[in-house]
């Protein structure tokens, strides 16, 4: 693998972060607020207009990979920008590109592709976990019809999705058997929003309840009972790029802690020149630095189809999990507590980190999927 980014992907950093710089200052974010939505759809369209997308070609897609993705959503954290980027692209797309339906893919990738259809991933349920046992909604099939049951939980901008991708499994299968996912418009007789208050409030997420929702069988995405694989695919890759949105809102902290300890003084001496301030920052420096290496090797495996792509996307999320905790916080220690004002934007990027924190897999899921991957064998250098 390649240790540093090559052309093309320094000039998909740089337009990435001038279009975001641009379009999505923190002063955007904090209108975004207020609005019904909680994201612009005429920025978000001209985003994923810029050729960015991991799709095919064919469906207007870029072709990129999970390191070009993992390199938007690092600038995307260091905004930090309020949107359905990662639930339409990285949880929805991936689950389609996954499942191997062209025709579910013929269907909905074109209108992602140029902006005018926003999706979701409907995945969690009460007890928050990212299993394929974690999974209690039902499907039923009768004929050509199936009837959907069920509560999820945290859907990411579930309320302006146009299309909710959700897991459900067959009447009395377990773990990963009989896990089918099912395309449902959201206007569908049977489906209820309920919006939940987050901790940070860029992100727009809602409890739905699905009350006897009756759809068509050819709503079901790939085969029905067979979604297991491609969502633990899917569940990877969530990893991998909340992971690298971490790394960004992690380093856009460490450089404002850092510039305001070059300018603000005590006792006639810039903070930066004090030792404890010095090794804080030299600390965070490190987690940042570490957590870079292990995103990028993360995606890279996801790309390469490594054989240690599950073990390295935990690892990913598992390191950024505490370093993020650990340099967004200390960013807030570093400006003696001004961080975490309102007026202040720091405050975003810590608040961010937290939310990412626990979805996609906290800390102790993913220890135990590192722990798995190893007794199993599955490590660089094994045979796939």
């Amino acid at each position: 693998m390649q240790f540093d980014f090559n052309e093309d992907q320094v000039m998909l950093r740089n337009l990435v972060r001038e279009f975001l710089t641009d379009q999505c200052p923190t002063s955007h974010v904090r209108e975004m607020l207020t609005s019904d939505s909680g994201f612009d759809r005429d920025v978000y369209r001209q985003f994923v207009q810029l050729g960015i997308l991991p799709f095919p070609e064919r469906y207007g897609g870029g072709d990129l990979g999970m390191v070009e993705q993992a390199i938007i959503l690092e600038e995307m954290g260091r905004v930090p920008y309020p949107g359905p980027y990662f639930p339409t692209v990285i949880l929805a797309g991936s689950a389609l590109q996954s499942s191997g339906d062209e025709n579910a893919m013929a269907r909905f990738l074109p209108d992602v592709c140029n902006g005018d259809l926003v999706l979701t991933l409907a995945f969690m349920e009460d007890d928050t976990g990212w299993s394929p046992n974690s999974i209690n909604a039902e499907v039923t099939k009768d004929g050509d019809t199936v009837t959907l049951n069920g509560r999820k939980r945290f859907v990411p901008f579930a309320a302006s999705a146009d299309v909710i991708l959700v897991v459900a499994r067959e009447p009395g299968s377990t773990g990963k058997n009989g896990v089918s996912l099912i395309a449902v418009p959201k206007d569908s007789p049977g489906v209820s929003f309920g919006q939940e208050k987050m901790f940070d409030v860029t992100q727009r997420t809602s409890t739905l309840t699905f009350d006897n929702v009756s759809l068509p069988a050819e709503n079901i995405v790939g085969t029905a009972g067979e979604a297991g694989r491609a969502l633990e695919s899917t569940a990877e890759r969530a990893a991998v790029g909340a992971a690298a949105e971490m790394l960004g809102a992690s380093r856009r902290s460490l450089e404002m802690a850092t510039e305001y300890a070059k300018e603000r003084k005590q006792f006639g001496q810039y903070i930066g020149q004090f030792q404890a301030v010095k090794h804080m920052l030299a600390e965070m420096l490190e987690k940042v630095e570490n957590g870079h290496s292990a995103v990028y090797y993360a995606a890279w495996a996801q790309d390469d189809n490594a054989p240690d792509r599950a073990l390295a996307a935990s690892v990913a999320k598992s390191t950024m999990n505490q370093a993020s905790r650990k340099v967004c916080g200390d960013a807030v220690q570093v400006m003696g507590g001004i961080g975490f004002t309102w007026e202040h934007d720091l405050h975003f990027y810590f608040k961010r980190s937290k939310h990412l924190e626990v979805h996609y897999g906290d800390v102790d899921h993913h220890y135990a999927r590192v722990l798995d991957e190893v007794l199993a064998g599955r490590t660089a250098g094994a045979e796939v």
